[in-house]
């Protein structure tokens, strides 16, 4: 067996006054710890995972080359340092978070409630623009969406639908998104809009960031435009004209087409939304 995981142990018990303190904590016999850290043993499953939920690590990085471990833990808080960051209610750092969001990200979004179309180039079919539905509504002073996808991957075939749901929140001028698919729990998204300063609301538009849903998995970013549609649809009819669009797909308005399109103008550094 490789020394490293010896010498990443012995690393990791450096920080602690004795070994013999790492041994009283952990409840391993000495002798048998010694033959972990000489390189003589190697832990079971189970008391690899106590080691490494003691010293805050994972099971894959205790195993890396020492030179690579070395430099993992002189950048991360040590277990002796590391204040207590779970309170004694598991959920009330999480309830604290949203309640502040809630907070100060609620004001103003009452006049974006209802549908919309939703426009971007598919991360999962490059070349196709993928118009999915989007609903935002009020429940108990907060405002929630959900994302239904239909894609229909040839004539022909059943579509398959996808669903996200998430929270919105109104900051500063910007209007953020955030969302997991409800399926498989594989995905999140995240969108930031321009809002509309009309008293009337047509379109917005803004950048979306997630994964492909290829087998790659690659995060993107592409630019996303909402059309309003109103307060009430026909879900059914809605739906049913939602999936891939080609790029140049004259059933999609030209301008439309153009705000979402994925180029760097001269000059510009960074991916930036168009207004």
């Amino acid at each position: 067996m490789h020394d490293d995981f010896g010498d990443n142990l012995r690393l990791l018990c450096s920080y602690y006054k004795s070994t013999a303190e790492v041994c009283r904590r952990l409840g391993i016999n000495r002798p048998q710890f010694n033959r972990y850290l000489n390189g003589v043993n190697r832990p079971s499953d189970s008391t690899m995972r106590r080691l490494c939920d003691f010293f805050g690590v994972e099971v894959h990085e205790i195993l890396l080359p020492h030179g690579q471990f070395q430099r993992l833990i002189q950048v991360r808080p040590h277990q002796t340092e590391r204040p207590a960051l779970v309170p004694s209610q598991p959920d009330s750092l999480e309830q604290e978070y949203l309640a502040r969001l809630s907070q100060v990200g609620q004001s103003g979004l009452d006049k974006y409630l209802g549908y919309y179309f939703e426009y971007y180039l598919s991360m999962a079919y490059p070349g196709s623009i993928l118009r999915t539905l989007v609903c935002l509504e009020e429940h108990e002073g907060k405002t929630y969406y959900q994302r239904t996808e239909r894609i229909r991957e040839r004539p022909g075939s059943k579509p398959f639908h996808g669903v996200y749901r998430g929270m919105v929140q109104f900051l500063s001028d910007r209007i953020f998104l955030a969302d997991y698919e409800t399926l498989t729990n594989f995905e999140m998204t995240q969108t930031v809009l321009y809002p509309s300063f009309r008293n009337r609301v047509d379109r917005l538009t803004g950048l979306r960031i997630g994964v492909s849903g290829s087998g790659e998995r690659v995060p993107c970013c592409t630019r996303v435009l909402y059309e309003y549609l109103g307060r009430e649809v026909d879900r059914q009819r809605v739906l049913a004209l939602c999936g891939l669009y080609a790029c140049d797909d004259p059933v999609l308005d030209a301008d439309i087409r153009a705000a979402i399109r994925n180029d760097i103008g001269p000059g510009e550094w960074h991916f930036r939304a168009r207004f």
